[in-house]
């Protein structure tokens, strides 16, 4: 079923909804929550979860891309089940998200014009990137597979991956800068 008509069968409140989503998008977020979680039964909990969170929030949102939508708050929810299961253990998640510390800005109560200008400058330099470059970023730092998973997806030797990736966060950092973003 095309993206448009289960969206309407969320603006129309019909159950088939949820269905149609699982059936379509399920698979995809499950992978999504066991890149952070590594458990199939919070995964299953998560797409659950992701699944009562769209249909809480359409209407009134009316998403342009209802796969990118559904990944947003799963890998929002994984995320925020993995700093509940794993308060002092160092998984993938902390791994990646401290190989981006140097290049992101602290989260220090920034205000929300700064956090939109932010976005969107990041926006800006994921579009930049080549499409190649691109995806292996979001693999790691938005869906964070792990390096070996990132390497043999793309046919690479994982210190080549690495490699990218350090280039691209420097890269990154040099965007930001340009771009008057705090640092």
């Amino acid at each position: 079923m095309e993206d448009k008509r289960i969206i309407e069968l969320f603006w129309e409140r019909s159950e088939a909804a949820i269905k149609e989503s699982a059936k379509k998008y399920g698979r995809y977020l499950r992978r999504i929550a066991f890149n952070v979680l590594g458990n199939e039964q919070d995964c299953e909990e998560v797409e659950n979860d992701t699944y009562l969170r769209a249909w809480n929030s359409i209407p009134p949102e009316r998403p342009s891309s209802l796969k990118g939508y559904l990944a947003v708050i799963c890998r929002n929810l994984a995320c925020n089940r993995y700093n509940i299961n794993t308060a002092k253990k160092r998984g993938e998640h902390d791994k990646a998200l401290s190989e981006l510390s140097d290049a992101l800005p602290e989260d220090d109560g920034r205000d929300l014009a700064e956090s939109l200008a932010l976005r969107q400058a990041v926006e800006k330099f994921l579009l930049s990137l080549d499409e190649k470059t691109r995806n292996i970023f979001l693999q790691r730092y938005f869906y964070l597979y792990p390096l070996a998973s990132i390497a043999k997806g793309n046919g690479m030797k994982e210190s080549a991956v690495s490699m990218l990736l350090f280039r691209t966060r420097k890269k990154l950092k040099e965007h930001l800068q340009k771009e008057d973003i705090d640092l």
